[in-house]
């Protein structure tokens, strides 16, 4: 046994300013991708829908990768998840970027659940930084 505190009862600290910037960089990192990816997936259905995924996964595993714990990850994936809900609002002129078809739907909903999966399995911070261990 242990006699260190479980990471759940030590106090908060704030994140340092180099995290922050990080994190503050791959929210528009995120952003850039969901701009990008909305642009590419109706032009090259449906390889331009798969590129559009890729990318996205990539940026969230990768922010995640260097940041080193699901901040990063979080953040690129809430950028691209506000430049995509931002971009399916149409303007008064009537104009819209997303067609009401089958590719912007697997976009928007495929979209989110790569982003939530890509997140969740990041590679979280450990305490001590050493790797997680169920067993001796």
């Amino acid at each position: 046994m242990s006699d260190r505190t479980p990471i759940l009862a030590q106090p908060m600290r704030p994140p340092t300013a180099g995290r922050a910037a990080a994190c503050l960089g791959f929210f528009v990192l995120g952003a850039v991708v969901g701009v990008a990816g909305a642009l590419v997936q109706p032009g090259w259905f449906p390889g331009g829908l798969l590129l559009a995924l890729a990318g996205e996964a990539g940026a969230v595993l990768g922010a995640a990768r260097v940041v080193r714990g699901r901040a990063g990850g979080v953040a690129a994936a809430a950028g691209w998840m506000l430049a995509v809900i931002l971009l399916t609002a149409s303007r008064p002129e009537g104009d819209f970027l997303f067609a009401a078809g089958s590719g912007s739907y697997l976009f928007l909903l495929g979209g989110i659940a790569v982003a939530v999966i890509c997140a969740t399995f990041a590679p979280g911070r450990q305490p001590d930084g050493e790797p997680v261990r169920l067993g001796k």
